[in-house]
């Protein structure tokens, strides 16, 4: 299976479409865990590199879209203050889909069923390359930060949980 050719996603066809350079890189799947940080290991990238997509709603009921560092903790009230919005909690998983067009473990921004606002961590620029979900399960685009963001529309904050001092310095 490793030689057939990997199936484009409607996000990589939206990459293409914008003449932007990734790799595709497939994975294999364990259904028991979903997390970044195990697809960080499976796919030979630090975790802060691999970037997770949240759907969450507001207080003024809006969707958004969070992109945080596998490894981190999604801040709501960080996420509600970028989305000039009192309050931000998760969409619940079985709004996901039928918003988003994705399942959990393969939700993208890019090429979503709706265009909904996206906020990425502003750490997504420290790094020359960034993973994101291709937009199904087993399958990660590698691309730059700045074509990530261009590609995604997405809008640069601080959306995460704040680690104890020195907790974030392992690098």
């Amino acid at each position: 299976m490793s030689t057939a050719k990997i199936a484009k996603t409607n996000a990589a066809r939206l990459l293409d479409g914008l003449k932007i350079s990734y790799e595709l890189r497939p994975y294999e799947v364990d259904q028991d865990d979903l997390t970044a940080i195990s697809v960080a290991k499976k796919i030979g990238m630090p975790p802060e590199q691999v970037f997770k997509t949240l759907l969450a709603h507001t207080n003024a009921g809006e969707h958004v879209f969070a992109v945080i560092p596998g490894d981190a903790e999604l801040d709501l009230k960080k996420l509600a203050h970028a989305a000039g919005a009192k309050k931000a909690e998760l969409a619940s998983l079985k709004e996901v889909e039928p918003l988003t067009g994705y399942i959990r473990g393969g939700v993208t921004v890019m090429a979503a069923k709706k265009p909904f606002p996206a906020f990425a961590d502003e750490t997504i620029e420290l790094f020359d390359l960034i993973s994101v979900s291709a937009g199904q399960r087993g399958l990660q685009l590698i691309l730059s930060p700045a074509d990530y963001l261009r590609a995604s529309e997405s809008t640069l904050a601080d959306l995460t949980k704040t680690n104890s001092p020195g907790a974030a310095s392992h690098g």
